[in-house]
């Protein structure tokens, strides 16, 4: 089947036709960096990741845009509280964010602009507006004319009269409509500003993902996506002033994934349930928290666990042993030819609105395909399967690190946080089968228990004795 996207505009599942053949161009809203990201950010981040890497898994050239906001009420307000600039906060946020996306194993995008580098721009759409009727000018405020666009509330699916009414909107009485939005905003004291025909002030929100978008990828352009709580207002007004200052469609498939939820409510500041992408990264591998985040289909809300991690960190390290083990008894694996069963499965479920728990399922068969033929022995039969378990988690960003490596670098982390060294299990081993071989059996269970009181689990086999680190 051809690839078939959700739809947020129509609601419905549509085949995917990029206006040009073979490129897709793509715009996701990045992060307003006054804060370090969170899990909520993660899952975002990694749905558009996959996205991404699946479109060029089709052999698409895709050209993939994602912002910064490095100018917001948001940044003023902690860069007082600190008693710095706010570009200064800016950029100590941009570079913890880079921090973050280098552990998530993010692609790097195409462009990854900032507003503040587009001020220009943005002043040209706005005065667009106004000349074209659908912006006014206050006071040095300009704002969006909500009732000059017939269809605002499109993307929500709401009509004016129902956003007004369950909207807290605060009241105004410069504007013409209560849902009126703000294009651009008169400087105040203490604040970074720039020049405009209205005076000096700084762009609202909303319109800086209009220049941008459309700055580096045309207008109209393929996909536009985001977190579900942008398609209102955000999305929303992001349609109303570019269709207006241009006349021409926006963006053809919106695309929004669902919420990350701690004990089923929704994460948020005002809730205070944040939990930081260090805090978690701190106690579980960057691999595990994108497998997790996989295992639920992207538009739909996931609930955090702990339980769900540590059980996607075991999977993580079989993916990664039985790559290790293919390897040793075969070799690296070639740019080769993958079986093409279960790869026509796998591109079956991707195609279907990127089903990843779907996908995820055929990866697992693979994966036991593989090992059971490791256990055989079957080497002829082993290299197609092999290729296609590689082909197939290295479209989901699950596979970047060489199988050996990515393993000595788990045990060497796990070692440190449990304060053990390898020369030092070694020792407490030897000791364990120096027992055994006199049949103190008392002796040999205390050692075997006291590794497992640290951390260190033992598994006795016809080769001898190895060793793993509990989750």
């Amino acid at each position: 089947m051809a690839l078939c996207i959700t739809n947020t505009m129509s609601g419905k599942k549509e085949p995917f036709v990029p206006l040009t053949p073979g490129t897709v161009n793509m715009y996701v809203c990045g992060v307003t960096v006054y804060d370090q990201c969170h899990i909520g950010h993660a899952r975002a981040l990694l749905t558009f990741d996959v996205i991404h890497r699946y479109l060029r898994f089709l052999g698409f050239d895709c050209r993939f845009v994602r912002n910064f906001t490095d100018v917001d009420d948001k940044i003023i307000n902690r860069a007082n509280e600190e008693g710095i600039a706010p570009e200064a906060l800016a950029q100590r946020y941009i570079n913890e964010f880079h921090r973050d996306a280098a552990a998530l194993g993010l692609a790097e995008p195409t462009v990854e602009p900032r507003a503040t580098e587009h001020i220009d721009g943005m002043i040209a759409l706005i005065a667009a507006l106004v000349e074209r009727g659908h912006a006014y000018a206050v006071a040095g405020d300009v704002y969006f004319a909500v009732e000059s666009f017939p269809e605002y509330g499109r993307l929500s699916s709401r009509s004016l009269d129902e956003m007004t009414a369950g909207a807290r909107v605060e009241v105004d009485d410069r504007k013409r409509h209560p849902m009126d939005f703000a294009l651009w905003k008169a400087g105040r004291e203490g604040e970074p500003f720039w020049d405009s025909p209205w005076g000096r002030g700084r762009p609202g929100w909303h319109i800086e993902c209009s220049v941008m978008s459309t700055r580096y990828l045309g207008q109209p352009f393929d996909i536009h996506g985001g977190g579900q709580d942008l398609v209102f207002p955000h999305h929303e007004n992001e349609i109303a002033q570019s269709e207006c200052g241009t006349g021409k469609p926006f963006a053809r498939y919106w695309i929004h994934n669902g919420f990350v939820q701690l004990a089923k409510e929704k994460m948020s500041k005002s809730v205070g349930n944040i939990l930081s992408i260090k805090e978690v990264l701190e106690r579980f591998d960057p691999v595990a928290l994108r497998l997790y985040m996989l295992t639920t289909h992207y538009r739909n809300p996931i609930e955090f666990s702990e339980e769900g991690l540590t059980e996607a960190q075991r999977t993580v390290a079989r993916l990664y042993e039985t790559a290790s083990r293919a390897e040793r008894l075969i070799g690296p694996s070639p740019d080769g030819a993958a079986e093409s069963g279960p790869m026509d499965d796998f591109r079956g479920e991707m195609d279907d609105d990127f089903n990843t728990p779907r996908a995820l399922a055929v990866v697992f068969e693979e994966l036991r395909a593989v090992n059971r033929l490791l256990d055989e022995g079957h080497t002829r039969a082993l290299d197609g399967r092999r290729n296609g378990l590689r082909a197939m988690t290295e479209a989901l960003g699950l596979m970047q690190a060489p199988p050996e490596r990515f393993l000595e670098e788990r045990r060497r982390s796990g070692l440190a946080r449990l304060d053990l060294s390898e020369d030092e299990i070694r020792r407490m081993i030897e000791e364990r089968n120096a027992a055994r071989r006199v049949k103190d059996w008392g002796q040999a269970d205390g050692i075997r228990d006291a590794l497992k009181e640290k951390g260190v689990l033992l598994r006795d086999g016809p080769s001898g004795t190895t060793w793993e680190l509990a989750e």
